[in-house]
C-alpha cells in the first residue's frame, strides 16, 4: 500500500506544482508594479486622496412616484391546477391596454395547462399589440397557507419592476377574484389620490393567532419538494419576535411601487429578516407584508387600513371565506369594494357583474374609452386604439370614490395606521 500512496501524493504535487510557480510569478509581478508605481508617486509628490468606498446601500433608493395624469397598476393574477380557464377569464376583466399584468399557473397545474396559457398571452392580438401581459415562464409550487405564497408574490412583483418598469401601484389577485368596478373606474379614482399609499388590511392584534400561528414551526414542502403537499408541523415552539412588532391582516393588497422596490432590495435588511421568520409561519401571506410595513419607518404612515375586496367571511373568520353566488350580490354592490371574492369556477353571478356592472360581452373585454363593443365584430378591432389614457369612468367610479373618500377622511384614519 505505501508505495501506491506515496506514487499519489507525488502525483498530486505534480499537479500542484505548475499552479504554485503560476501564483508565485504572479505575486513578484504585483510586488514590482505596486513598487514601481510607489517610486513615481514619491518622485512625482502625486498626492493621492482615496476614493470614497462604494457602498451598494447607497444606491439603493425607491423610485420616485410617477408625474403622469393617469396612475398604471401591474396585476399579479395567479392560480392552481384546474384554473386556467378562470384565470383568463378575470385577465379579461381587468384588461386596460395602460396597465400592467403577469399571470402564473403554478406547477400544481399540468404542464399542459401551463402551456395553454402561455400561448394564449402570446397569441392574443390586444397582448400582442400593446405587449403588457407576461407570463411568469419558471412556474413555482405554491402551497397554500405556507411561505411560498409570499415568494410567488415577491416573484412576480420583481419580474414587473424589472420588465415594466412604469406602473404606480401592485395588486395580487387570484383567479378565484373578480373585478366589480372597471378599469376606467379604477383608473380614474386612483388618479386623485397620492400614489404612495398601501392598501392592506392590518392589525397589530393578533389575538388567538400568536398561540396557533407565531408560535408554531412549520415548515412548507413546496421550499424543497416538486410534489404538492400541505405544511406540516414542527414539535418544537418559539417565542414571539422582540425585534420588531407582528401584524396580520388580508392576503390581498394593493402595494405602492416604492413599498414594492423596498420589499424586494431591501436595503436595511429588514425585509430579508422578516421573510425569513416568516419562512416558518402559518398562512404567512396574511401577516408578512403587514409586518414589514409597519416596522419601516420610512412606510407606516403610508397605510390604509382596507385590502379593496368583499369577502365573504364566517363569524368568527375561519380558514376560507364562502364562496359568492346570487344572495351576495347586492352587497358586493353596496361595498363600494373595486373587487371580490371568492368565485367558484363558472359562477353564474359573474355573468350578472359581467352584464349590470362591467357592460362585458361573454369572452370579450371590458368596455372604456379605450375599447367600445360597438368596434368589436370588425376585422381590424383594435386599429382605433390610439390614446389610451382617456378614461370613461362610470357609476363603478362613483362607488369606488365613496370607499377611498371615507377610508381617507375619517377621523381615525392616521390612528389605524401601523395600530
Amino acid at each position: 500500500m505505501e508505495p501506491s500512496k506515496h506514487h499519489n501524493n507525488t502525483k498530486n504535487a505534480n499537479c500542484f506544482l505548475p499552479l504554485i510557480l503560476l501564483s508565485t510569478f504572479l505575486l513578484i509581478l504585483s510586488l514590482l508594479a505596486s513598487s514601481t508605481s510607489s517610486s513615481q508617486r514619491r518622485h512625482h509628490r502625486v498626492q493621492v486622496t482615496p476614493e470614497k468606498p462604494h457602498l451598494v446601500e447607497s444606491k439603493l433608493r425607491v423610485s420616485p412616484t410617477s408625474t403622469s395624469a393617469v396612475p398604471r397598476i401591474a396585476y399579479l393574477i395567479s392560480g392552481s391546477a384546474g384554473d386556467g380557464e378562470s384565470l383568463k377569464r378575470t385577465l379579461k376583466a381587468l384588461y386596460h391596454p395602460w396597465n400592467h399584468y403577469a399571470v402564473h399557473l403554478d406547477l400544481e397545474a399540468s404542464a399542459r395547462e401551463r402551456l395553454e396559457l402561455a400561448n394564449f398571452v402570446t397569441n392574443e392580438p390586444l397582448f400582442v399589440k400593446f405587449g403588457n401581459v407576461r407570463t411568469v415562464v419558471k412556474a413555482n409550487l405554491v402551497t397554500y397557507r405556507g411561505p411560498t405564497m409570499v415568494a410567488n408574490t415577491l416573484h412576480a412583483a420583481a419580474v414587473l419592476l424589472n420588465q415594466a418598469r412604469d406602473w404606480d401601484w401592485f395588486i395580487n389577485l387570484s383567479a378565484s377574484d373578480y373585478p366589480l368596478v372597471t378599469q376606467d373606474d379604477l383608473l380614474h379614482t386612483l388618479s386623485s389620490i397620492p400614489r404612495h399609499l398601501n392598501f392592506i388590511e392590518h392589525t397589530s392584534d393578533i389575538g388567538w393567532k400568536e398561540y396557533h400561528r407565531a408560535k408554531p414551526v412549520i415548515l412548507d414542502p413546496g421550499l424543497y419538494s416538486l410534489q404538492k403537499s400541505d405544511v406540516f408541523w414542527a414539535s418544537e415552539k418559539r417565542n414571539v419576535p422582540t425585534a420588531y412588532k407582528l401584524f396580520t391582516g388580508s392576503a390581498w393588497m394593493m402595494l405602492s411601487r416604492p413599498f414594492t422596490e423596498y420589499c424586494i432590495w431591501g436595503w436595511d435588511n429588514l425585509p430579508r429578516i422578516v421573510l425569513m421568520y416568516y419562512a416558518n409561519f402559518l398562512s404567512s401571506p396574511e401577516g408578512y407584508f403587514h409586518t414589514v410595513i409597519c416596522n419601516a419607518e420610512e412606510f407606516r404612515n403610508t397605510t390604509v387600513n382596507h385590502d379593496l375586496h368583499f369577502i365573504s367571511w364566517d363569524n368568527p373568520p375561519k380558514q376560507h371565506p364562502h364562496f359568492l353566488t346570487d344572495n351576495d350580490y347586492q352587497r358586493m354592490v353596496d361595498s363600494n369594494a373595486p373587487f371580490a371574492r371568492k368565485f367558484g369556477r363558472n359562477e353564474p353571478v359573474l355573468d350578472k357583474i359581467d352584464k349590470e356592472l362591467l357592460g362585458r360581452n361573454a369572452d370579450g373585454y371590458v368596455p372604456g374609452k379605450w375599447f367600445t363593443q360597438t368596434n368589436s365584430s370588425t376585422i381590424d378591432q383594435y386599429s382605433g386604439i390610439v390614446n389610451i389614457t382617456e378614461l370613461r369612468p362610470g357609476p363603478g367610479a362613483e362607488r369606488l370614490g365613496r370607499l377611498i373618500s371615507g377610508l381617507l377622511s375619517a377621523e381615525n384614519f392616521q390612528a389605524n395606521q401601523c395600530s
